[in-house]
């Protein structure tokens, strides 16, 4: 059994809602920190403010190409750079998902190498919306993102028609290289189901729950 501590530690405390303020970012912040997640993960135009804010007690991560991935390789690049320059640690990019259904699986590849390059040393994780996808599609999408060299596959934006399962969790840590690490995200709203992705595999955990449970339950 992994320890709720060790679970929060691999969560990417997370908030993207379109509403989201910079009153409810903070609170994420300080909810990360005070909890020890990995990270918080926040909307671009938010980042300055959070890496200021958090001045180096908690990685910020953030997102390009959100939600639907369908952005230029250019624009795409451009903003992991601008990201990068205003704080950001890590970096989870949407591809191209319209080209994966056109078989483009060499064109998605390149792009997530250029995303790569634009990031430099910060993490990129790769969202390829599994909840879209085919299994033959989402092998072919662990084979891309692993020559292309990023550090993450991870399974969904949160924003689609469903969030992470097991059994796609299973298939990633059967088809991605021993360099890819996963991330399970979307609709993970308990600590065991929290485990059990862990257990399957997932190296982070995309979600705003976890800490709220943890948060809830000290407060009874």
């Amino acid at each position: 059994m992994i320890n709720r501590k060790e679970i929060i530690s691999r969560v990417d405390h997370t908030l993207l809602a379109q509403t989201a303020t910079w009153e409810q970012i903070r609170q994420i912040i300080d909810d990360a920190i005070a909890y020890g997640t990995a990270s918080v993960c926040i909307p671009p135009s938010y980042v300055k403010q959070a890496a200021e804010y958090a001045a180096g007690r908690m990685a910020v991560c953030t997102v390009i190409g959100f939600p639907n991935g369908y952005n230029t390789t250019a624009v795409k690049c451009f903003e992991a750079e601008d990201a990068i320059r205003n704080g950001a640690d890590e970096i989870d990019m949407v591809i191209n998902i319209g080209w994966v259904k056109d078989g483009k699986y060499d064109q998605v590849e390149q792009e997530i190498r250029a995303v790569k390059k634009a990031c430099k040393t910060k993490l990129l994780k790769v969202i390829i919306e599994t909840c879209l996808l085919t299994d033959e599609e989402k092998i072919a999408m662990c084979h891309a993102v692993t020559r292309a060299g990023a550090d993450y596959i991870k399974t969904s934006t949160g924003f689609s028609t469903a969030g992470a399962t097991f059994a796609d969790v299973e298939l990633f840590a059967a088809h991605v290289g021993p360099e890819v690490k996963i991330k399970a995200a979307g609709g993970i709203s308990s600590f065991a189901d929290a485990e059990r992705f862990i257990e399957l595999g997932a190296s982070r955990l995309g979600t705003s729950r976890i800490v709220k449970l943890a948060k809830a339950e000290e407060s009874k």
